[in-house]
């Protein structure tokens, strides 16, 4: 189950599963489309206010995202702020 507006885990995995090469044109667009709204909701959303299976994968995927990119840890919205100086 997923929160309004997010992807749900069976889309996610579904999409991890099936190799690219397999997929058209069009579904990787949408898909690299929908992975960066979510991406987006996730860091705008608090943890707080989200389901809890919702906050367990974006908790999950933010350690990995850290893990991969490297990275603050910061929210979206923390980075943003910090961009134009809001953070003082």
């Amino acid at each position: 189950m997923s929160d309004a507006g997010r992807k749900d885990f069976s889309t996610k995995a579904q999409e991890k599963m099936t190799p690219d090469s397999t997929k058209s044109t069009q579904e990787k667009v949408k898909e690299t489309f929908t992975d960066t709204t979510d991406k987006a909701a996730r860091g705008l959303q608090t943890d707080d206010s989200k389901s809890t299976s919702q906050e367990i994968g974006d908790k999950a995927s933010r350690s990995k995202d850290r893990e991969v990119h490297g990275g603050s840890g910061g929210s979206i919205m923390d980075k943003a702020k910090g961009a134009l100086g809001m953070d003082k």
